[in-house]
């Protein structure tokens, strides 16, 4: 199955949750693929302080964080009284969702937003509270036209690559062969969190030459 962006036609404003913008530090193109972006990207204040964290900062997440907001590339989003008690609402609801997330989904539900937002808890609440086309993966942000336009075909799948290695990036599983497509079966070997992974890389492995 092929993919395509379903941003593409969207004018709608962005809110990213934490592990989208892990994605993209790990890309190490993040700042090239958002300024790419033509709509509005907001970060919940949720989101920064869960960048601000000791292994953020050593991962260098808290400076890329830092830095997307000083240049302007996303805008901090505070939640209102309203966007607050859904935040709540949602943790209470389900007690393996972060504040990150439940701050990414209540400002997307109650502002009419599109949530990008990978983690398949953090989705089914969403699609509890608004409709499929209101929610978006990272994948959608590398694989835009405008990202490929910018960036060129040959730094856009370095970046899903590193994105999948480096940041643990989640993909639909309907979207796996094409993924792995774009990167190649020696590279998918090494992205433990594709999709169903173990059972997956013993079909792609014996797609490979016997020299591999």
């Amino acid at each position: 199955m092929t993919f395509s962006s379903s941003l593409v036609s969207s004018a709608s404003p962005l809110i990213l949750d934490t592990s989208v913008l892990i994605n993209l530090h790990a890309s190490m193109q993040g700042a090239s693929i958002l300024r790419a972006i033509p709509n509005d990207i907001y970060v919940p204040s949720q989101v920064v302080r869960e960048l601000k964290h000791e292994t953020s900062i050593e991962n260098g997440e808290a400076n890329f964080i830092d830095a997307l907001l000083a240049d302007g590339l996303v805008r901090a989003a505070d939640l209102s009284n309203e966007e607050y008690d859904t935040l709540e609402k949602l943790v209470a609801g389900c007690s393996t969702l972060g504040d990150g997330e439940a701050a990414t989904i209540a400002l997307a539900a109650t502002r009419d937003q599109i949530a990008v937002i990978d983690d398949g808890r953090g989705r089914t609440q969403a699609l509890a509270m608004m409709n499929g086309d209101s929610l978006a993966w990272s994948l959608d942000l590398f694989l835009h036209p405008a990202v490929q336009t910018a960036l060129g075909h040959s730094l856009v799948l370095e970046a899903v690559f590193l994105a999948l290695r480096d940041g643990r990036m989640r993909v639909d599983d309907t979207h796996c062969d094409h993924v792995v497509g774009m990167i190649g079966v020696d590279k998918a070997l090494g992205c433990t969190s594709l999709p169903n992974y173990k059972q997956r890389k013993i079909e792609w492995r014996k797609s490979l030459p016997l020299s591999s």
